[in-house]
């Protein structure tokens, strides 16, 4: 299954080995989903403080990032730090995309739904500006729903 998304007047495939437009135009936002798949791919913790979950420790992954049909798209890679034991932590991380990567960062909570901004983008995402909504499946994936903005010089 293939999801569309109408992106500034064209029409992206999820599932197509380029997600991007080139005739986008300034300020019309639009909206995708992905997938996070933390059971497989690179998940390192870093116990840095006291033994156990304690502010400092530091959490760092690379995992695959799929589509809502689960195929694979890319990837999902960044870093977080402990902050408030048992509730938050500092995030950032960049989703990795056939046709450029799009940049997070901000605080992601342990339960529900976290909103991090995004901070910038590459290739058919440069100048993107936008907030990732990510909630824990309980399943060791995250949907990530991203709502974004490109603004064109």
């Amino acid at each position: 299954m293939q999801q569309a998304v109408l992106w500034a007047g064209c029409t992206l495939l999820l599932a197509a080995p380029g997600l991007g437009c080139s005739s986008a135009h300034a300020d019309e936002p639009w909206t995708f989903t992905t997938i996070a798949d933390a059971r497989s791919g690179i998940a390192n913790s870093v116990d840095l403080g006291a033994p156990g979950d304690s502010p400092g420790d530091m959490f760092v992954f690379d995992q695959p990032l799929l589509n809502e049909a689960k195929q694979n798209i890319g990837s999902n890679s960044g870093f977080c730090v402990r902050t408030l034991p048992g509730q938050f932590n500092e995030c950032q991380w960049t989703l990795t995309l056939a046709d450029g990567t799009i940049t997070v960062a901000g605080r992601e909570s342990d339960t529900g739904t976290s909103m991090i901004p995004v901070v910038g983008g590459t290739g058919n995402y440069l100048g993107v500006k936008g907030m990732l909504a990510t909630t824990p499946n309980g399943d060791r994936t995250f949907t990530q729903v991203l709502s974004l903005i490109k603004a064109t010089p």
